[in-house]
Formats: C-alpha cells, sequence, structure tokens
C-alpha cells in the first residue's frame, strides 16, 4: 500500500462537484484524509469564478496508471470535457500530486506533481493534512516547504465546507 495524495478543485457549481468527488473517494479507497477547503482565485487565466481546492490522502495499490485513469474518470462523470484548455473553469479537477515515494514518470504520469511547489492552493492543503511527511524530491517536509513558500500573489482563505454533516477537515 501506497500514501496517495491528490489536488481537488472546481470553480462550476463548486459544492456539487466537490462533494460528488469526495464521496467517490470515500466509497472507493480505506483510509480517506481530506484537509480544509480553500477558496482562491484562478490561476493561470481570468475567469471572475473562484476555485474550491483542498488535498485528499488515503492508501491504495492501485498502479499510477489505474489511479490516474480512476480521477479522470470521475472527472468526466462530473461534466469535464476532454477539450476543455488547460487553463479554463472547471466542474472538477483531480490531480495526482504523490503515490508513495514515487519519482520521475509512471504510467505518462509525472511524480511527485510539480505544481506541490509551485501553487498555494496545492501546497497549503497538503502541509496542513500532511505536514511532517517529506516531498519526495525535495526531502523537505511539506509543513517547511509550505513555511518558505512565497505566495505574494496567491491569495487563498478557508472556506467553510460540510461534508456529511461535518465541516472540513473532519476529526481524526
Amino acid at each position: 500500500m501506497a500514501l496517495v495524495t491528490v489536488s481537488i478543485g472546481s470553480n462550476i457549481e463548486r459544492e456539487t462537484h466537490l462533494t460528488a468527488c469526495l464521496d467517490a473517494l470515500a466509497e472507493r479507497f480505506d483510509g480517506l484524509r481530506l484537509s480544509r477547503v480553500y477558496e482562491s482565485e484562478p490561476v493561470g487565466f481570468e475567469d471572475g469564478r473562484n476555485f474550491y481546492n483542498l488535498v485528499a490522502a488515503f492508501d491504495s495499490d492501485w498502479s499510477v496508471g489505474e489511479l490516474q485513469a480512476w480521477c479522470k474518470r470521475l472527472e468526466f462523470a462530473n461534466g469535464r470535457r476532454a477539450d476543455s484548455p488547460k487553463f479554463s473553469p472547471r466542474t472538477l479537477d483531480i490531480d495526482l500530486l504523490t503515490v508513495g515515494e514515487l519519482t520521475g514518470e509512471h504510467d505518462g504520469v509525472a511524480l511527485p506533481r510539480a505544481e506541490i511547489r509551485h501553487h498555494a492552493f496545492v501546497l497549503k492543503p497538503l502541509a496542513e493534512l500532511l505536514p511532517d511527511v517529506r516531498h519526495p524530491e525535495d526531502g523537505r517536509r511539506y509543513a517547511e516547504l509550505w513555511t518558505a513558500f512565497e505566495a505574494d500573489d496567491q491569495a487563498l482563505w478557508p472556506a467553510d465546507f460540510p461534508w456529511r454533516g461535518k465541516s472540513l477537515p473532519l476529526d481524526a
């Protein structure tokens, strides 16, 4: 079993699509852990609709290819179009961040995902959820990476997001 982390985001019908994603993750994977949800402005494009983002962690023995395919199927089931531009509004965006200690390209997926060290909406919830886990390439703990992160132009703030009758993050 490997610890898998994924970044989840939406800026179209955010509550509906995030809830569907979390329900699907909870149904499929054991030991699901979730960060709080953060709201942020779009990065890389101007659309006007803010995103909700969070990070989920769970244990899995699936291959990287199986995990990636499952995430893509869930995105498409929630209205994501295969032909949508990279920087555009999203019903649901699920990105594999890490799969255990894997580094490099696996099944066509580069791990760990570069966005971990470049986007506040990925690193902050990851550092909150797994502060003492080390980045597979960098070696620093996620909490250390967040402390050193310069997020001058990447404002984000906690969003109240109830799931299954409780606010995220859920108490352990």
